[in-house]
C-alpha cells in the first residue's frame, strides 16, 4: 500500500504498477467494515467499483483512471489536495475515490456500486462524524453479515429452509482452507457421479446410499455458490461449471436409476428419457421467454401486476416457488424416492410432477405475452433466433421462403410442424416411408417459422416446439424400434443435443452471443438431426445398425460440441454470471 499526497502523485504511482494488475484508491481517512471494502474493491465481475473513500479499477478501466486523475491534478494544480467544489456531482461520496468514480462514469466507464446494507463506509471529516462512524461499525457483526449475504436472495423453500442455514458454514470453512468453488463444484459433481453408480447397482442398499448421496451433492451444489459469494471468487469457468454441472448430474441419476431398475428386471429406460425430455423442455421454455422479455421496452401487462401483488402474501411466495418445482424440491423428491420405493415410481412422480410445473409456468408466460404491450428488441429476436437452433435445412427454406406474416404465425407454423413429425413417429407404421416424408414436411415448416424476425408476442414459443419436435421424435422412435438398447442410445442423443441447446443458453446469457454457425451446420440443426434419425429409423428397421447408428451420432454431436464449448469458456472473455446473495 503506497500513500499519495495529491491526484498527481496517485497518478504517478498508479502508472507505474504493471498494466495487468488491479489497483485501487482509498481515502486514509475511512472507516468502515473490511467487508465493506471487500464488496467494493476485490469483486473480479466489475471493470470498476466503488464505496463511499473507496474506488478500484480493473485492468480494461485504468486508462480511464489516469485519465481522470490527469484531469483532477490540471484542475487543482499539482501538489494541492483535491477539495470538493461548491457544486459536487457526487454529494453522496465527496472524497477523491467518490469524485474520480463519477469522472470515470462521465467518460462511459460504468462503475459499480454494491448494495452495502447495514454495512458501514464513510469518510468522516470531523471529530463527530468519526466517533459516529465508529459507533455505527461497532454495532454490527461484519462477519455474520458476510455469511447472510452468502445465501441467495431468492431460492426454493427446500434449499432455504433445509440446506442453507448450514450450507453456508460449509463454505465459509472451504474458504478458511483455501478451496475455491470451482473444486467444491467438482466434488458435487463427483459425489452426484458416484450416487448414480450406487443407483445402478439395483440393490435397496444401493439406491438408500445412491439417495442419501444426491442429498450431499446438492447441498455441495449449494455451498460452491455460496463460497464464491463469500469469498468474492467468482469467475467465467466457474459460473460455465456451475451451470452445467447440474444438468449433468441429474440426467446422470436418471441412467443410474434405468440402469439400476432393468438390473431388477425393470425397464424405465423410456420413462428416463421421458423425464430428461420434459425437464429440458421444461428448461428451455424459462430460457426462450426469458430472452424474449429480457430487454422490453415497456411491461404493462396485469398478470405481471397481480403477481406482484401475491408477492405481498408470504405463503403465496412460497406455494408458487414450490409448485414449479425447482432443484432443491426435485432433487429432495428423487433422493427420498429412491431411498424408499423403485426407480419406477421415482420417474412416475417425477413425470407428474414436472408435467405440473410445466403447465403452471407455461401458462402462466402466455397470459403475460398476450397481455402486456412491449416492444421487442433485435437482440431478442436474435436471441430467438440463436435458442431455435436451425441447421442448413431450416436456413435454406426460409432464405428463399416468403415470409408469413400474423401475430401468431411463426409459432402456430412450428407448432404445425412438430405436429406433424410427433404424429408420424406415434402413429405411422414404424419404419414407414412416410414417416421420412413427415420429416421433410417438418424441415420446411420450420423454415417457414423463422423466415421472419421473431418478435411477435408468442414467439418465443417456436424454440420450445423444435424442442419438443426433436427430443419427442428421438424417444418415439428408438421406443418402438423393439431394439435392444435402442432406448439407451437415444438417450445418450438427446443428453449430448441438450448441452449445446444449454450452452447456447450460458453463452447468450454471458453476453458472448450463440455459438458459431459453422458448429450448428456441422450437428445439422434440430431439423437436421430429426430428420436424420427418421430416416435411419426407415433404413434401419428392426435391427441392431438402428442403435449402433444412434450410439454413432451421439458420440459424434458430443464429441463436436463438448470440444468447442470446452475451448469456447476456458479462453473466454464473457463476464461472470452468479446469482447475487441477500443485501447485506
Amino acid at each position: 500500500m503506497l500513500s499519495a499526497a495529491d491526484a498527481g502523485d496517485a497518478a504517478a504511482l498508479l502508472a507505474a504498477v504493471p498494466a495487468d494488475r488491479r489497483v485501487a484508491l482509498v481515502d486514509p481517512r475511512f472507516v468502515g467494515h473490511l467487508h465493506a471494502l471487500r464488496l467494493g474493491l476485490t469483486d473480479p465481475r466489475f471493470p470498476a467499483a466503488t464505496v463511499p473513500g473507496a474506488l478500484t479499477a480493473q485492468p480494461q478501466a485504468r486508462p480511464a483512471l489516469l485519465r481522470a486523475l490527469h484531469r483532477t491534478t490540471a484542475a487543482v494544480g499539482a501538489g494541492a489536495p483535491v477539495v470538493a467544489p461548491d457544486t459536487d456531482p457526487a454529494p453522496e461520496d465527496r472524497t477523491v475515490p467518490g469524485r474520480i468514480a463519477v469522472a470515470l462514469e462521465a467518460e462511459g466507464t460504468a462503475v459499480q456500486r454494491p448494495a452495502l446494507g447495514s454495512l458501514v463506509a464513510a469518510v468522516p471529516t470531523d471529530p463527530e462524524q468519526q466517533a459516529a462512524a465508529e459507533a455505527a461499525r461497532a454495532s454490527v457483526d461484519d462477519e455474520a453479515v458476510r455469511l447472510r449475504s452468502a445465501v441467495k436472495a431468492h431460492d426454493g423453500f427446500f434449499t432455504t429452509f433445509c440446506i442453507s442455514p448450514y450450507s453456508r458454514y460449509i463454505a465459509r470453512w472451504c474458504a478458511r482452507r483455501g478451496l475455491t468453488p470451482n473444486q467444491v463444484t467438482t466434488a458435487s459433481l463427483i459425489t452426484a457421479l458416484i450416487a448414480a453408480g450406487s443407483a445402478a447397482t439395483g440393490t435397496r442398499g444401493g439406491y438408500v446410499a445412491a439417495g442419501i448421496l444426491l442429498l450431499v451433492s446438492f447441498v455441495l451444489d449449494c455451498a460452491d455458490g455460496q463460497l464464491a459469494r463469500y469469498s468474492l471468487q467468482y469467475s467465467t469457468m466457474g459460473a460455465w461449471l456451475d451451470a452445467t454441472f447440474d444438468r449433468a448430474k441429474e440426467y446422470a441419476y436418471y441412467a443410474g436409476l434405468a440402469i439400476g431398475a432393468a438390473r431388477g428386471g425393470d425397464d424405465v429406460w423410456v420413462l428416463a428419457l421421458g423425464a430428461m425430455v420434459l425437464q429440458a423442455c421444461r428448461h428451455v421454455v424459462d430460457f426462450s421467454f426469458n430472452e424474449a422479455n429480457h430487454d422490453a421496452v415497456a411491461n404493462t401487462s396485469p398478470t405481471a401486476a397481480l403477481s406482484d401483488k401475491l408477492d405481498s402474501v408470504g405463503w403465496t411466495v412460497w406455494a408458487r416457488r414450490m409448485i414449479v418445482l425447482p432443484i432443491g424440491e426435485r432433487w429432495a423428491m428423487i433422493a427420498v424416492l429412491t431411498a424408499l420405493t423403485t426407480p419406477r415410481i421415482v420417474f412416475y412422480a417425477l413425470l407428474a410432477g414436472c408435467a405440473l410445473a410445466a403447465c403452471y409456468t407455461t401458462a402462466g408466460r402466455l397470459l403475460r405475452s398476450l397481455t402486456r404491450k412491449a416492444g421487442r428488441t433485435d437482440r431478442a429476436a436474435q436471441a430467438l433466433a440463436d435458442l431455435a437452433d436451425s441447421g442448413p435445412l431450416a436456413q435454406g427454406v426460409a432464405a428463399v421462403a416468403p415470409g408469413l406474416r400474423g401475430a401468431f404465425t411463426a409459432p402456430a407454423v412450428a407448432l404445425l410442424g412438430t405436429l406433424v413429425m410427433v404424429g408420424a413417429a406415434l402413429f405411422l407404421p414404424y419404419g414407414s416411408p412416410l414417416t421420412v416424408a413427415a420429416a421433410a414436411v417438418y424441415v420446411l415448416l420450420s423454415g417457414l417459422a423463422v423466415a421472419r424476425p421473431l418478435k411477435g408476442a408468442l414467439d418465443w414459443l417456436v424454440p420450445p416446439f423444435f424442442r419438443a419436435a426433436e427430443y419427442v421424435t428421438i424417444l418415439v422412435l428408438a421406443a418402438r424400434s423393439d431394439v435392444p438398447h435402442a432406448v439407451p442410445a437415444a438417450f445418450g442423443l438427446v443428453s449430448a443435443v441438450a448441452y449445446h441447446n444449454y450452452d447456447t443458453v450460458y453463452r447468450i446469457r454471458g453476453g458472448t452471443g450463440a455459438p458459431p454457425q459453422w458448429l450448428v451446420r456441422t450437428i445439422g440443426g434440430h431439423e437436421g438431426r430429426t430428420a436424420l434419425v427418421a430416416v435411419l429409423a426407415a433404413v434401419l428397421t428392426h435391427t441392431s445398425g438402428f442403435t449402433t447408428a444412434l450410439t454413432v451420432l451421439a458420440v459424434a454431436v458430443a464429441l463436436v460440441v463438448l470440444v468447442e464449448s470446452i475451448r469456447f469458456w476456458v479462453s473466454s472473455s464473457a463476464p461472470a454470471v452468479h446469482d447475487e446473495g441477500e443485501l447485506a
